[in-house]
């Protein structure tokens, strides 16, 4: 997993401007495929989110990890696709142990506004608590 946020540092560290960074954030959502409306449920809904965000998650039959979300919102649904690149299909135990240091390394907690960045760190609490539920049944 660590891989993963080493390439989501390398792709938003050539890009040399927020305005840029915040283009990219949006083209990754846009290619995210839609939650299917069944998923759109009030026990999928993250909380501490501004905006609406729906995650789901499912154990395969090699017991990892696979999350699927959307939001309303262009840059929280790019932020939760970068978030599902880094902690899909891995185990459980793999996912509670890796935290996401490409927040602090590309600066996403001083440069998204701070209902966006809490947001952030609610996505990645239910992404976790996910894991949890999971790591104890495998």
């Amino acid at each position: 997993m660590n891989n993963v946020q080493d390439l989501v540092i390398a792709e938003f560290s050539a890009l040399t401007s927020w305005e840029e960074r915040y283009k990219k954030i949006i083209a990754v959502g846009k290619s995210m495929p839609p939650l299917a409306i069944e998923l759109k449920t009030d026990d999928r809904k993250v909380k501490g989110c501004q905006s609406q965000v729906w995650l789901d998650a499912r154990l395969d039959e090699n017991k990892k990890v696979q999350y699927r979300a959307e939001s309303d919102a262009l840059i929280v649904q790019g932020l939760i696709a970068i978030l599902l690149k880094i902690y899909s299909n891995h185990t459980p135990k793999e996912i509670l142990e890796i935290e996401p240091y490409f927040v602090k390394e590309l600066g996403f907690s001083e440069n998204l506004s701070p209902s966006r960045a809490n947001g952030l760190y609610a996505m990645v609490k239910q992404i976790k608590y996910y894991a949890l539920a999971f790591h104890s049944v495998v």
